[in-house]
């Protein structure tokens, strides 16, 4: 309560909304209290978020004015919706809302309105204005016994909230949204006729909320199939993944079609470098021309035949995509710096596989910036590791955490409470790490550990030589990353 009468209080600007959405996050505490219980997501999620949208002034029927494209999956979701709001533009749709997890640099990329992240004031007008509501209104605790006075959404149930209130109240006439955990019981599966729905490549992720196994993970993925909203998902999927998805797309009245590479995009210079990425440009094409034709855009979608037209402002969407931390090249002064945020298996190994193509041919000095704090880190360096020593060797490799300063300190929008801190005052990942890359690699290279981004960064900038930087491994890396050139 003190909290909540410090904020009416107080100046209510951007980053007084940074810090109380920073408040609702879970601590590490909660977070391996509840994966050691084994208490996975349930049905309450979904009706603690109609309940939610109820209280801030919403039926959740009304959603549906949104026009949305949902995407689901485990490697690519978040391009897969870049380039679907990119070929939406081609089509002169006045206002088109893009919600996306997680952000790299600021909270306000997760909420875009025709590709521009909300502005700071905006941000901060309707964060307060979701906050008040939510603090003039009650729940029956019958019902909903954690909800009780003075209570809110946790970290992204409360962005979820807030993107539809800042869609509608923009006058959005399409929205993409991407998934953040699942599907059956995300925050955004309370859309209840979505123009269309994807499923992306599928993987192991997540095992604490969606489950061990691949039918498990495509059983959740699945459920953000609605009755009559056309279904589509990529090629090559599992085949014990896909009978699910099949399964799933029946349960709930619709039909699931798989999209092949198409030949035309094989011709295009995609905005997103990497080659996976035109499987995740060729769902983008299925489920935007779906939408575009159930808005009377087209005269009908793309066609899942793998020669199939596509018309050319399909194609100029698909080239004019930017989605930055993912298979991203930048060129500072000598350093190349090739930056993807991969952080499952599935990613990791494809993004891998891309600095690799990219720097063999290249007699610059190679080096590796790396972290993951959260997921299995020496398994994800393995998988680097084994896509990329035999074209790329490193001649040095730091391994840092995701602080984004030498204070110390995070960016506002950088932080994160549910990492553990004794782990990452003491770099208990980082070193563990370096002693993992000597296995693998032997000691043909100089290891690193740093307490920061910064200090990293700094390390590298050192080089008094041309070089090409590989920075994976986590969103938080690269997000903390581009901050620190921001600054520079």
């Amino acid at each position: 309560m003190k909290f909540s009468m410090t904020l009416k209080m107080a100046a209510r600007g951007y980053l007084e909304a940074v810090s109380a959405l920073n408040s609702l996050q879970s601590n590490y505490a909660n977070i391996m209290a509840i994966r050691k219980s084994g208490d996975r997501k349930n049905q309450m999620n979904i009706w603690e978020m109609q309940e939610w949208s109820r209280r801030i002034g919403y039926n959740v029927t009304e959603f549906d004015k949104l026009n949305v494209v949902h995407i689901t999956g485990t490697k690519g979701k978040g391009s897969t919706a870049a380039f679907v709001a990119s070929i939406l533009a081609e089509y002169k749709i006045p206002k088109i809302g893009l919600y996306t997890s997680p952000h790299l640099k600021s909270v306000r990329e997760r909420i875009r309105i025709n590709g521009t992240p909300i502005s700071e004031e905006l941000f901060a007008q309707y964060f307060f204005e979701v906050w008040d509501k939510l603090e003039s209104t009650q729940s029956d605790l019958n019902n909903f016994p954690h909800m009780v006075p003075n209570s809110k959404p946790g970290y992204f149930k409360y962005l979820t909230l807030l993107s539809f209130h800042i869609f509608l109240q923009e006058g959005c006439d399409c929205c993409v949204y991407e998934v953040g955990v699942g599907g059956e019981y995300d925050s955004t599966n309370i859309i209840q006729r979505p123009l269309a729905c994807g499923v992306t490549q599928l993987g192991i992720d997540h095992t604490f909320i969606l489950g061990d196994t691949i039918q498990e993970i495509a059983w959740n993925k699945g459920g953000i199939f609605k009755r009559q909203s056309p279904a589509f998902t990529v090629q090559n999927q599992p085949s014990a993944g896909l009978n699910v998805l099949e399964e799933r797309a029946r349960e709930r009245g619709t039909e699931l079609k798989e999209v092949p590479v198409y030949k035309a995009i094989s011709e295009v210079k995609l905005g997103i470098e990497g080659e996976f990425q035109r499987t995740n440009a060729s769902l983008a094409v299925a489920l935007a021309t779906q939408a575009l034709a159930s808005m009377y855009f087209l005269l009908s979608p793309v066609s899942t035949k793998d020669d199939a037209r596509i018309p050319a402002r399909v194609l100029q969407g698909l080239e004019k995509t930017r989605w930055d931390g993912r298979c991203q090249v930048l060129e500072r002064g000598s350093i190349t710096w090739y930056i993807d945020g991969a952080h499952t298996k599935e990613s990791i190994e494809a993004a891998s596989g891309w600095f690799a193509k990219r720097a063999k041919s290249s007699d610059k000095k190679k080096v590796l910036l790396f972290n993951q704090q959260s997921r299995d880190a020496n398994a994800l360096l393995s998988n680097l590791y084994d896509k990329t020593h035999a074209y790329a060797t490193f001649d040095f490799i730091i391994f840092t955490t995701n602080v984004t300063w030498k204070t110390g300190d995070y960016s506002a929008d950088l932080v994160s409470m549910n990492t553990s801190k004794e782990q990452v005052d003491n770099l208990e990942v980082q070193n563990s790490l370096a002693q993992k890359w000597v296995q693998l690699d032997g000691e043909r290279c100089e290891t690193h550990v740093t307490a920061s981004i910064e200090e990293a960064c700094g390390i590298i900038e050192k080089f008094q030589e041309p070089l090409d930087v590989f920075v994976t491994g986590s969103l938080h890396l690269v997000g903390g990353l581009l901050v620190v050139f921001d600054k520079a």
